[in-house]
């Protein structure tokens, strides 16, 4: 047969070279990596640009007559020493309180729990469900319930519980998925050696958890030490001349207090620039907290990850 009177062959759909068409699915692909970049590189930018005036501005009152004198209606003569050790204490407090009760209550609902049981996924519920409610809300509660219901007043008990309730919920839900995160393998081979369930929490899960345990317990005071709504409803003050620790240990707990929060809101709202810049100190101040605070969690972190 001659090639004129071959059949022509229908082209195939990959023989097709016409122009191809993008599908909407891979441009989103190509733009999303844009868009993600973008919103943090903003977000970067902004806090740069806040905590760079915040240095300029408070850079000539940074420096430890901060720490050395008490608060004053006098700008040049003005520090935030009580709020500081106010701070100090309170969080102090709320960390020994919520730590062990937050990983607890995470170690019995992941290792102890029967998941079918109505009250434990009643409290796993509450848990989730208290963890986005708003800190004003906490201040609220302990108003009612322990300024005036138990009559604790406005003391340093008072506000360490509202700040326990507060981040209890997020130490809880850290401390579960770190040890969530413990390979099954562990606790199998523990359990193959004649261990019991307490002995193979306490020796083996818990010890491989506390990596995660410690960040998430260090974000959730890190918050607490920045909260000012709930301690304002609580009854703290933006002016007292002592430190809660002058009455003596033993009345830290009945005494009243200040924070830094409160103290640096109060300066922001005072018409003399002087106090604007007290308050740009303070932030400084508050800032290398935090920082100090997450570099221990880091610390710890890397120290049990090394010996694991």
């Amino acid at each position: 047969m001659s090639t004129a009177e071959q059949p022509e062959v229908a082209p195939t759909p990959t023989d097709y070279q016409g122009p191809t068409q993008k599908h909407p699915r891979q441009l989103a692909n190509r733009l999303f990596p844009w868009v993600t970049g973008s919103a943090i590189f903003i977000s970067l930018g902004v806090l740069v640009t806040l905590i760079v005036r915040m240095i300029t501005q408070g850079a000539p009152r940074f420096n430890l007559n901060m720490l050395r004198w008490m608060p004053s209606s006098l700008p040049e003569e003005a520090g935030f020493q009580s709020a500081f050790f106010g701070t100090v204490w309170i969080v102090g407090i709320t960390g020994i309180i919520c730590i062990p009760l937050g990983v607890a209550t995470a170690v019995y609902l992941e290792e102890f729990a029967d998941n079918e049981r109505w009250y434990n996924r009643l409290i796993e519920l509450n848990i989730q469900n208290l963890a986005a409610v708003p800190s004003i809300v906490y201040g609220i509660l302990g108003l009612a319930f322990l300024v005036r219901g138990v009559g604790l007043g406005p003391t340093v008990l008072a506000a360490a519980l509202t700040l326990t309730l507060l981040v209890l919920p997020t130490v809880i839900i850290a401390a579960r998925e770190a040890i969530r995160a413990v390979p099954n393998s562990l606790r199998q081979a523990s359990l193959g050696l004649g261990a019991t369930d307490l002995q193979t929490v306490r020796k083996v899960v818990l010890p491989a958890a506390v990596p995660g345990i410690a960040t998430g317990a260090i974000l959730a005071l890190s918050r607490a030490i920045g909260e000012a709504a709930p301690l304002l409803l609580v009854g703290g003050v933006t002016f007292i001349s002592f430190n809660p620790h002058e009455g003596g240990i033993s009345k830290v707990l009945g005494s009243e207090f200040a924070v830094m929060p409160l103290q640096i809101f109060n300066w922001i709202g005072r018409p003399q620039e002087e106090f604007r810049v007290l308050a740009a100190a303070a932030i400084l101040v508050l800032l290398l907290v935090l920082i100090a605070m997450n570099s221990v969690a880091i610390w710890i972190r890397n120290r049990y990850q090394q010996r694991l």
